[in-house]
C-alpha cells in the first residue's frame, strides 16, 4: 500500500462565523461543532474552548485526544467501521490538520482519565501542551452508563475530527510525505540484505471501559493479524480505553504512531520494515497463551530478524508483553521491548509486574509513580471534581490553593509506551 500523507500546518485556531482553514488559521463556527455533538440523544449539551501552547490553562479529566484528518480521492474515509464506512484504508491520499487536536472533557467516564496543562512543569511532560486543542466540554443525560457515554463521547470527538479534517480537503498542504509497503514477497526482494523488522503491536482490551478498536471491532475479539502500517495512519486502530493517562494510547497516537514514522524513516537505509502485527492484551491465561502463540507464529511465518513489541497499561498486560518477547525470541528473532514502569514513587520498587530473561532490551517511557506538584493556573477547561479520584490522584491532590500534586500517571501521556513523550531512563 501507498499512503500519501498531507501535512497542513494549523498555526491558530479561531471561533468565527464561518468554519474554514485560511492562510494556516482553523476558523471554527461553533454551532457548526454543537450541532454535530447533539445529534447524539446521550449528549445533552456541549461547549467548546480552545486551548493553545503556553497559555495558564489546564484541560482535565481528558477522555481522548484525535488529530483531525480526511481522505481526499477516496469513496472511503479515516475512522473505518466507526465513524466512516467499514472499508479498507491506507492508500491514496490524507490531508492531517498539524498542530491542532480535538479534545474531548467533561464528566468522568473512568477513573483513568488525565490532565493536560498548557504551561508549567506539567506541560512539559505531556505533548498536548504543544498542540492547540479544540476542547469539547461533554454533558451526557442523568444517569447514563459509563460504557454508554464512553462511546457517545469517544464518537462525538472522531465525528468532529473528521468535519475539522474536511476543511482541508482543497488545501494544498505544507507538505506531502509518501509511505509504502509492498507484498511481502516484493518487500524482502527489495532490500535482500537488510534484517528484516516487524512491529509487534500490543493494544489495549483488559475488559469494560478498556477497549482498543480495529476497523470498528473491539480488539479483545480479534486474534492477532498483520496490518500495513498505512492503516494505521488512516485510523483503522482508535482509542475506547481508561487506561492510566500517562500511558494511555490516544487516537492521536495512533495516527501518529513514532514506532511506525521511525521504521519508515530507517526502511531501505539499514532496515527492510515489513509491516505491523496487532495483537490484543486478554484478561484470561488461556487468551494469553493464544494471542501469544498466533504473534510468535506470524513473526517467524514474516521471516523477521527483529521486532519492537510495545505495550499499553502496566501491570497485566505486562504479562502479555512478556509472553511475546520470550516466546517471539524463541523463534529467532531479536526483540526491543517499550513499555514504562511502576516503580513506586521512590523508584526502589519492581519496574514491572513479570520478567524473563528473554526481554533483555528494554526502552521506558520512565515511573509513572513519580510525583509532581502542579501549580495553580489561571484557567480551567473541564472540571476538578476528580481530580483525587483519577489515577495518580488521591484525597487531597487538590490543595486549597490550588496546586495538585499527583503521580505522573495522572497527565495524559506523560509516560507513553510508543516513545510518545520526553522521558526515559538508561541502564548503568
Amino acid at each position: 500500500m501507498k499512503l500519501e500523507l498531507g501535512k497542513i500546518q494549523i498555526n491558530d485556531v479561531q471561533k468565527a462565523s464561518e468554519s474554514k482553514v485560511e492562510a494556516n488559521t482553523l476558523y471554527i463556527n461553533e454551532e457548526d461543532i454543537k450541532k454535530i455533538v447533539l445529534e447524539d440523544e446521550h449528549i445533552v449539551n456541549v461547549s467548546i474552548e480552545i486551548a493553545k501552547p503556553g497559555d495558564s490553562t489546564r484541560i482535565t479529566p481528558v477522555k481522548d485526544i484525535i488529530e483531525p484528518r480526511y481522505k481526499v480521492d477516496s469513496n472511503s474515509n479515516v475512522f473505518p467501521g466507526v465513524i466512516s464506512k467499514v472499508d479498507r484504508v491506507g492508500e491514496g491520499r490524507t490531508h492531517a490538520l498539524k498542530g491542532c487536536a480535538v479534545a474531548t472533557v467533561g464528566k468522568i467516564v473512568g477513573f483513568q482519565e488525565g490532565i493536560v496543562d498548557m504551561q508549567g512543569p506539567g506541560a512539559e511532560l505531556t505533548p498536548f501542551s504543544q498542540t492547540i486543542n479544540i476542547c469539547l466540554v461533554v454533558e451526557p443525560v442523568e444517569g447514563i452508563k459509563a460504557h454508554t457515554y464512553e462511546q457517545a463521547v469517544r464518537e462525538a470527538g472522531l465525528k468532529v475530527a473528521l468535519f475539522l479534517g474536511k476543511l482541508g480537503e482543497n488545501v494544498e498542504p505544507d507538505e506531502v510525505e509518501t509511505y509504502e509497503t509492498k507484498p511481502l514477497l516484493e518487500q524482502i526482494a527489495e532490500y535482500p540484505d537488510l534484517p528484516k523488522v516487524g512491529y509487534v503491536y500490543m493494544l489495549q482490551t483488559q475488559g469494560l471501559l478498556h477497549d482498543t478498536y480495529v476497523y470498528g471491532t473491539d480488539a479483545k475479539h480479534i486474534v492477532p493479524s498483520i496490518l500495513y502500517p498505512t492503516e494505521v495512519m488512516d485510523g483503522a486502530i482508535l482509542s475506547g480505553n481508561c487506561v492510566s493517562a500517562c500511558d494511555k494510547n490516544t487516537t492521536y497516537h495512533h495516527l501518529n504512531n513514532p514506532v511506525i514514522q521511525d521504521l519508515y524513516d530507517r526502511h531501505g537505509k539499514d532496515i527492510n520494515f515489513v509491516g505491523v502485527i496487532i495483537t490484543n492484551e486478554a484478561v484470561y491465561l488461556n487468551d494469553k497463551k493464544r494471542s501469544s502463540d498466533w504473534t510468535s507464529k506470524l513473526c517467524k511465518y514474516l521471516g523477521l530478524d527483529g521486532a519492537i513489541v510495545t505495550q499499553e497499561g502496566f501491570g497485566n498486560p505486562d504479562t502479555d508483553l512478556i509472553m511475546n518477547t520470550k516466546k517471539i525470541e524463541a523463534e529467532g528473532v531479536k526483540t526491543v521491548i517499550v513499555t514504562d514502569e511502576y516503580a513506586g514513587r521512590d523508584g526502589a520498587s519492581q519496574s514491572l509486574a513479570d520478567a524473563d530473561p528473554a526481554a533483555d532490551a528494554v526502552v521506558t517511557g520512565g515511573n509513572a509513580n513519580e510525583v509532581i506538584v502542579l501549580p495553580k493556573l489561571d484557567n480551567l477547561i473541564g472540571t476538578y471534581d476528580y481530580v483525587d479520584t483519577i489515577a495518580g490522584g488521591f484525597d487531597g491532590s487538590l490543595r486549597e490553593n490550588g496546586e495538585i500534586e499527583v503521580e505522573i500517571q495522572a497527565i495524559t501521556g506523560a509516560t507513553n509506551e510508543l516513545g510518545f513523550n520526553k522521558q526515559s531512563a538508561r541502564g548503568v
